[in-house]
């Protein structure tokens, strides 16, 4: 074999190796991950988990509002590359505890009743305004501050990772984006769609937190524009203690003293 010869096939073998390489470490690099992401979300691939809708408050027959149909088809991406299966369920029919599949729920409590059962035992400390009009129509308060909106301008939205008791066997999120308008919903869910290897980071891929987002002239941007107002977690999860609450305890222990 000539040294022309020889130098053309180890050049190949050569290429070769480094194709091989680089094909194995891009392919361990995507399924480390994969296995991140459905660690996270909660959806080992041929696992189910469960999509609830709320109703579109401004329509008179039941219907799902335009933005948040958006937010559930990006969601269904998201399922789909987890390799998972998802079921879709109206808000006033999921009739089932939490923590047995992962779960989605998109929309506020005053048009979603699962998403107000949630926010009432999970996240007491968050009060949601149920004005139909006026300047506290689905005001946020949370941590004794009121996020008021400023329609097509200025709408917030609570983003939820909350992680279920793994004593109970029963350890898959639930997911929670609770918006005060269709396209805070939708902005919440592309948010956690696209940041989700920083919120791993951050939180782990266990963790819980709830954010406050902000979403920045939706009327010209619609949910591209979003802003993290505060990690609210901490106020979120303490009951709120009302004064009458605080004046009639004290009264009642006054009384047995």
């Amino acid at each position: 074999m000539s040294d022309d010869v020889r130098n053309i096939v180890l050049g190949l073998a050569a290429s070769g190796l480094s194709a091989a390489l680089g094909w194995f470490v891009r392919t361990y690099v995507w399924r480390r991950r994969l296995r991140r992401k459905q660690r996270f979300f909660g959806l080992p691939a041929g696992s189910e988990c469960l999509l609830v809708v709320n109703r579109d408050p401004g329509a008179r027959e039941w219907s799902v509002a335009r933005h948040d149909v958006f937010a559930l088809i990006e969601l269904s991406a998201l399922i789909k590359e987890c390799r998972a299966n998802a079921e879709i369920l109206p808000h006033d029919t999921a009739w089932q505890g939490f923590g047995a599949r992962t779960e989605f729920c998109i929309g506020g409590p005053v048009s979603n009743h699962r998403m107000a059962a949630h926010l009432r035992s999970m996240l007491p400390g968050v009060e949601v305004g149920r004005e139909k009009s006026g300047p506290d129509q689905g005001a946020l308060t949370v941590g004794g501050e009121t996020y008021r909106m400023d329609k097509g301008t200025t709408e917030y939205v609570l983003l939820a990772r909350l992680a279920a008791d793994e004593n109970t066997g029963n350890s898959r999120p639930v997911f929670l984006a609770s918006g005060q308008r269709a396209v805070t919903n939708q902005a919440a869910v592309r948010y956690l769609a696209r940041h989700y290897g920083r919120l791993t980071r951050k939180y782990g891929v266990n963790g819980t937190f709830c954010l406050l987002l902000k979403v920045v002239n939706s009327q010209a941007y619609g949910p591209d524009v979003v802003e993290i107002v505060s990690d609210v977690t901490r106020a979120a999860v303490t009951p709120v203690v009302r004064p009458e609450a605080t004046a009639a305890a004290a009264a009642a222990t006054a009384t047995t003293e």
